[in-house]
């Protein structure tokens, strides 16, 4: 009878070494294009700079602050900045010779004046020029813990607040019946389809504002796309189905995570001096999100979880927002804005996955067509209510 050999230390080395010797030889290219210039230097051409203003901040009277990102393929020097027309005076730090990819701080000591628009303009050492601007003059919040305080409010009345009055429906919801219910599982889906385009609209707002070399749109997809996966991969282990309380707090969560973007754009409205718009977004959102509350409710009506399931339930939907406002107010970094909004792309498309799963066993159970005229109505309300109250929040 003929056996099977197994692979012997020398048979294992040898299949590393061949995996191993094209690399090394297209380390060898690569390294000869670096030195050589493919035999082309004399066509390159002059050098190219790019230089990304990634936010411009007011710390202080007479102190403009602008952060900068060299998202292009080389060493780039800033050597003059202007303002407003005029050349001015500057420090950077760790430096205006900015390596690839590397990042600076300037800051220019330059009386602005309050509520009026400034211009920054940035010019290399190859004269290429890079323009931000400033367009209403308000000194940046600085972290106390008076402002820390009223944007935790802000927060607690976007996010907390109208889920907790959204939530107020589930005694009504329990006296429904299994049709009507199924109406409420439909809108729920529509809620969330509304969010999950909500949540990709803002994420690639955020996108756009990166550095080319972050490939803002395809972080988005991907990061999405890998975060739906692993939620999946993560939900089938065992074969079993999620319970109702399980996927109440997958809603919660999906909904959390879009409302961390919502209160990203309130803390940054205030920051940029917008404090008109900040306000006008909190009465928007508040009553945008009033209808999240039903949604998360609507796959526990059968059974009460209790109180403080509810209460964990409105602090992982509504929480986030709080936190959003705290981070676009303080500390504003549109990559980890990017990167959690594609997240939360994925967590709310898993919802609906798992909503749906939720629908179609309860009219199997009623031997119906989970597609019908009562759960089209459904989703088609869900998204008219979504689309109604967020007229409030578009400018």
């Amino acid at each position: 009878m003929k056996t099977e050999t197994l692979p012997t230390r020398t048979s294992t080395g040898t299949r590393w070494l061949l995996a191993l010797i094209p690399l090394l030889l297209l380390g060898v290219v690569l390294a000869y294009l670096v030195v050589t210039g493919g035999g082309l230097s004399e066509l390159a051409g002059p050098p190219v700079e790019q230089v990304t203003i990634q936010r411009i901040t007011l710390p202080a009277p007479n102190q403009i602050r602008v952060e900068v990102v060299n998202d292009g393929p080389q060493t780039v020097t800033i050597p003059q900045v202007l303002v407003d027309d005029a050349y001015w005076s500057f420090s950077a730090e760790p430096s205006n010779t900015i390596p690839r990819l590397g990042s600076a701080v300037f800051t220019i000591p330059y009386p602005w004046v309050q509520e009026e628009t400034h211009a920054v303009r940035l010019i290399t050492s190859l004269g290429v020029t890079f323009d931000g601007e400033i367009a209403v003059a308000v000194q940046s919040p600085a972290p106390s813990f008076s402002l820390f305080t009223r944007f935790g409010l802000i927060g607690v009345y976007v996010g907390v607040v109208p889920v907790l009055l959204g939530m107020l429906w589930y005694p009504l919801l329990r006296r429904l019946s299994r049709k009507a219910m199924d109406f409420i599982l439909a809108l729920t889906i529509g809620l969330l389809v509304f969010l999950a385009v909500g949540t990709w609209l803002d994420a690639l707002e955020f996108a756009a504002q990166l550095p080319a070399f972050w490939q803002g749109a395809p972080l988005v997809f991907f990061v999405a796309l890998a975060a739906l996966g692993v939620l999946l991969a993560v939900g089938s282990r065992g074969g079993q189905e999620r319970s109702a309380l399980q996927i109440a707090y997958l809603i919660a969560l999906g909904i959390g995570l879009h409302n961390l973007g919502e209160g990203l754009a309130i803390g940054a409205a205030y920051t940029a001096g917008e404090a008109a718009l900040g306000t006008f977004l909190v009465l928007g959102f508040t009553l945008h999100n009033i209808t999240e509350g039903v949604g998360i409710a609507a796959p526990i009506v059968r059974k009460s979880p209790g109180l403080r399931h509810f209460a964990l339930l409105i602090l992982l939907a509504g929480g986030p927002a709080l936190l959003g406002t705290w981070i676009g107010g303080f500390a504003f970094n549109p990559v980890w804005a990017t990167l959690f909004l594609a997240v939360g792309i994925g967590a709310i498309l898993q919802v609906v996955w798992e909503v749906g799963k939720l629908l179609m066993r309860s009219s199997q159970q009623a031997g119906e067509s989970a597609i019908n005229w009562m759960n089209l109505g459904g989703m088609g309300a869900g998204l008219a209510i979504m689309y109604l109250t967020a007229v409030l929040v578009k400018f």
